[in-house]
């Protein structure tokens, strides 16, 4: 945990100034509830999918930027829910569109 308590902190970026922040790091859960781990979007057009990410604001499941579909993107533009989590098992790490920031659990 951070100092104000958030299971989230902004992680090293050396593209970018430090001290870059997110507005949405207090709100967001330490992991998601149980999903299905599919696109559905995808699976609707018989398409496949690289990668998974859940979104923190609805639990929404898409599909990631590597896929055909670009779902969880696509959910961000349609909805403006900030911040999607990484479900690929290898993978421990947040991307908020809102504030451009990787995300990574706090105390790692």
């Amino acid at each position: 945990m951070t100092p104000d308590g958030a299971p989230w902190t902004v992680a090293p970026d050396g593209g970018r100034p430090d001290g870059r922040t997110c507005a949405y790091l207090a709100a967001l859960p330490v992991a998601p509830e149980a999903v299905l781990p599919v696109c559905a979007p995808c699976r609707a057009r018989g398409w496949t999918w690289s990668r998974l990410r859940w979104c923190t604001t609805c639990g929404n499941v898409g599909c990631c930027d590597s896929s055909r579909g670009r779902h969880a993107h696509d959910h961000h533009a349609r909805t403006g829910h900030p911040v999607v989590l990484s479900l690929a098992p290898d993978e421990d790490w947040a991307w908020c569109y809102a504030d451009e920031v990787f995300l990574v659990r706090a105390g790692r």
